[in-house]
């Protein structure tokens, strides 16, 4: 059955949030519903005791449409489960057309058309942003009412599985986290008194990589690639994010990551700068880019690399990192190597750190099921949207 297809701005109007300064803020009021509110009820909210005939209102079960922030998380369309409230910037109201159009499948159609339009337009890595007219220009399949709900039933349905293990996943990660805090206790506030060195004292090296121009696809076959910085982004090492090294350009083996290394972005956003991955296993002939570094320690460094890795990505720890980072007005916040040399990192006896690191090898060894079970239910999910918006389901 082929679909007809229409603009999204033919069946929805869409109503911009308001700036919301911090001076703006109350502790009671009407909740301010911002970006971080879209990714669970939990997130804190700001409140507005001002006036609020000039505030944009949404109400529970409005379909809301973050226009700015991070693939994966916050950035596309959203069903609002929360309270009533009034909406801040970066997000858009979507006031549907509901002869036309149901807010489930509008919440689907329209994430499945943006995030191919940003995977094309910018490979889906990092803060993304889309404007008004682009989310209005968006072309998606409009079957009849009755086809819309049965699909978004599917779908949805397909969707709850997948959240389920994403779910899993992340309680994993808490796991590790909480293993972390039992044993060694926040590292900032440092409750144990492990001793503290310079980092520096650790490191035999920290090497630098290179960002030759590249092909605009990732390596085939026996190719050369060069990591992108979406490999260590998510503080887990994706060897997916790369580009293919041109054919004539000469590979500095230097820079392959092999398993084990403990590569660091030195430069992104605030929000993403000092992720630290620590690769478990890898392809080879990949290298690392110049926005990465990769940590080498000493031979008689006692300090274990899975209980680095956490160390660094420790919340705190990595805020503290973070904090090193400078950069002028517009550009990236960047980190060096002379800084990180400096900073005070916390090294409790080598015993504690390896017995943490065989525990962590054992949770890392059900995230792997886990992740090869989403990739399942990613695939199914693919598949059938692929068939739902070509009339097929």
């Amino acid at each position: 059955m082929s679909l007809s297809r229409s603009s999204f701005g033919s069946v929805c109007h869409l109503v911009n949030g308001k700036a919301f300064k911090p001076t703006d803020w109350s502790g009671t009021g009407v909740p301010i519903i911002r970006i971080q509110n879209l990714n669970g009820p939990d997130k804190p909210f700001n409140y507005w005791a001002g006036a609020l005939d000039n505030q944009v209102l949404v109400k529970t079960g409005d379909l809301l449409l973050a226009w700015s922030g991070t693939p994966g998380t916050s950035f596309g369309a959203h069903i609002w489960s929360g309270p009533n409230g009034i909406l801040n910037q970066h997000i858009f109201r979507c006031d549907l057309d509901h002869k036309a159009i149901t807010k489930e499948w509008a919440r689907i159609a329209v994430n499945h058309r943006l995030y191919r339009l940003i995977e094309q337009a910018h490979g889906g890595v990092g803060l993304q942003h889309v404007t008004r007219g682009m989310v209005e220009d968006l072309e998606i399949p409009l079957p009849p009412l009755a086809e819309q709900r049965r699909i978004a039933d599917v779908l949805d349905r397909a969707e709850a599985l997948r959240a389920k293990r994403r779910a899993a996943l992340a309680q994993l990660d808490s796991l590790t986290q909480s293993l972390f805090l039992d044993l060694f206790g926040d590292p900032v506030t440092n409750p144990k008194n492990w001793p503290r060195v310079k980092f520096g004292d650790l490191l035999a090296n920290i090497d630098s990589g290179w960002s030759p121009k590249c092909l605009d696809r990732p390596v085939r076959g026996e190719e050369w690639g060069i990591l992108k910085l979406g490999a260590v982004t998510w503080c887990e090492y994706d060897a997916a994010e790369n580009k293919a090294l041109p054919p004539d350009v000469e590979p500095d083996t230097e820079l392959e990551v092999k398993p084990g290394d403990l590569l660091f972005a030195r430069k992104n956003t605030y929000e993403l700068v000092a992720a630290c991955a620590l690769v478990r296993e890898t392809p080879s002939r990949l290298l690392m880019s110049d926005l990465i570094f990769r940590f080498r320690l000493c031979p008689e460094a006692k300090v274990d690399s899975s209980f680095l890795h956490q160390l660094l990505i420790y919340p705190t720890k990595r805020r503290e990192i973070q904090k090193l980072a400078g950069g002028s007005a517009g550009s990236m916040p960047n980190i060096s190597k002379a800084r990180l040399q400096t900073t005070d990192v916390e090294v409790p006896p080598l015993p504690l750190q390896r017995e943490f690191a065989r525990r962590v090898t054992a949770v890392e060894k059900l995230k792997t099921a886990h992740r090869a079970s989403l990739a399942e239910l990613d695939a199914l999910f693919a598949s059938l949207q692929h068939r739902a918006f070509r009339g097929e389901l």
